[in-house]
């Protein structure tokens, strides 16, 4: 598409790609041992990767977000855990340098550490009484005022990419106002520890520990905003979760196909990809795959187009990319185990890496639900009565 005609562009998708193809040998191991793909991340910042989404003006490269999502899709054909751990960084660091939420000195510092020191960021907001943020709860992390400074107190879930994490942006409910801040904090930081506790049968090389935080002293200048539970402005980086299911697919289609042309069972003459229920299962795939990539691609140049009061208006068409999408790369998945057959579901056989991996994105946000209602809302505010 019209990116790749920039030389720029070209060569880290290039690089990228080259890179990412390592990824593929280890896979297996680091989802059996439940281990962090250290490895993979150390590549990635030695291609300056962890940059790429950082702005010109603060010396990165300033990718737009259709080319970050074609990053996720490559380095998920060869690892989904890599994909999805790496891009939380790439899409938050990206989304602060757009909309400047922080204060510009505080923005300065964290990019700085990342562009010379591969320093990886996340939002830590999830935990376990209050389930997905997306849902409005209330944290339980506290933090309270101690002269200049707070001393936070809490457990965050789902603390994707801890093993390699700089800084945690983690929410915290303020004791003297009741409001929700979030707070950026150095996990190197006194009182800051990881609970092993990852154990999902799903993106088991993510990282995705507990944090500990136990009277965690940060500056108040690291109160770095407010949120009002379960309600967030349209963000159009989050499509790196769609990208990464993707990719998945991808690579699902890649083993169901050279399986099919290559599988000649002695009561048939030729290979599988010659039979026509084969061939309508691996048509269905493409078709599949066209469409989510025509979709979430088109909705990512809007996005890369829009002026900032147009994205404020885009909310219901990302949703509609990641639920359209996941779901369509589950059934991607589905099908290319039913042209593999009883095989896929060896655990020497990577498919069924892929239907677990591919699934974890039906619990990413937003919801699925939350998307389809929102939808509903959309077009009954639209039509009106006649």
């Amino acid at each position: 598409m019209g990116i790749e005609k920039d030389k720029d562009v070209a060569a880290r998708i290039k690089s990228v790609e080259n890179t990412a193809k390592s990824f593929k040998e280890t896979a297996r191991e680091h989802d059996e041992n439940i281990t962090f793909p250290t490895e993979n991340i150390d590549a990635l910042r030695e291609i300056g990767f962890t940059r790429f989404s950082i702005p010109k003006e603060y010396g990165g490269d300033g990718i737009s977000l259709e080319e970050f999502l074609r990053h996720q899709e490559t380095i998920a054909r060869y690892d989904g855990s890599t994909a999805l751990a790496i891009g939380w960084h790439m899409g938050i660091i990206m989304d602060l340098g757009e909309k400047k939420s922080w204060d510009e000195a505080v923005y300065q510092r964290v990019t700085d550490e990342a562009i010379h020191n591969g320093a990886l960021i996340n939002n830590l907001a999830t935990e376990p009484a209050t389930g997905s943020p997306t849902r409005g709860g209330k944290p339980e992390t506290a933090a309270y005022k101690d002269g200049d400074d707070y001393i936070i107190n809490g457990r965050k879930t789902f603390g994707t990419l801890l093993p390699a994490l700089k800084y945690a942006v983690v929410s915290a409910t303020i004791d003297d106002s009741g409001e929700v801040g979030d707070f950026l904090v150095d996990t190197e930081l006194e009182g800051v520890s990881i609970d092993e506790t990852w154990n999902s049968i799903a993106m088991r090389a993510t990282g995705s520990h507990d944090l500990i935080l136990k009277d965690v002293r940060v500056s108040g200048e690291d109160l770095v905003g407010y949120r009002t539970p379960g309600k967030k402005s349209p963000a159009g980086w989050l499509l790196h979760v769609p990208a990464t299911y993707i990719g998945i697919a991808r690579a699902a289609q890649d083993t169901a196909v050279k399986f099919a042309k290559s599988y000649s069972p002695n009561s048939i003459e030729g290979t599988l990809s010659e039979l026509p229920n084969v061939q309508e299962k691996l048509g269905r795939i493409e078709m599949y795959l066209l469409e989510a990539e025509h979709f979430m691609y088109s909705i990512a140049r809007k996005w890369d187009e829009a002026s900032d009061e147009a994205r404020m208006q885009m909310g219901s068409e990302l949703g509609a990319v990641k639920t359209s999408v996941v779901n369509k790369s589950v059934e991607i998945v589905d099908l290319a185990m039913r042209v593999v057959g009883a095989k896929s579901l060896s655990e020497d056989n990577e498919l069924q890496r892929y239907y677990r991996n591919v699934r974890a994105g039906l619990h990413n946000p937003p919801m699925d639900d939350m998307v389809i209602i929102g939808l509903a809302k959309s077009s009954i505010n639209a039509i009106g009565d006649e």
